[in-house]
């Protein structure tokens, strides 16, 4: 299971802490914003997927980096209405079906699942 605590000591900057490892979200400019965080770690996640890929079929790829962007929708309810990835392969060339692959198989982060899937989202208050 994975879990994650948020603090907030007042205003609009929170700390998260998961495991030994602490971020700053802040809507004020400090630091990443949630609907950012979000966007960062489905590109992320993705980039995790690229990289299983990359070591698991022992393809040549040094490097590579992924831009994600959202569009928030302007009336209610407020939520990304289009995300789009492009994953940059930094002049590596491979073959359409090399790139279905990969296509394919960066499709299987849980990050980008969720999103597809709709969680079932529950909130209670203490």
């Amino acid at each position: 299971m994975y879990h994650v605590d948020i603090r907030n000591t007042g205003e609009y900057v929170f700390n998260v802490k998961s495991k030994d490892y602490e971020l700053v979200i802040d809507t004020k400019g400090n630091g990443i914003t949630p609907p950012d965080a979000l966007l960062a770690s489905l590109g992320s996640c993705i980039g995790v997927y690229l990289r299983k890929y990359a070591e698991g079929t022992k393809l040549d790829l040094p490097e590579f980096s992924i831009r994600v962007d959202g569009e928030l929708s302007k009336e209610a309810p407020v939520c990304f209405r289009k995300i789009d990835i492009m994953i940059d392969l930094k002049g590596a060339h491979y073959d359409e079906r090399r790139l279905k692959a990969i296509h394919e198989f960066v499709k299987n982060c849980p990050v980008h699942n969720t999103l597809e899937n709709a969680p079932e989202v529950e909130i209670k208050i203490e």
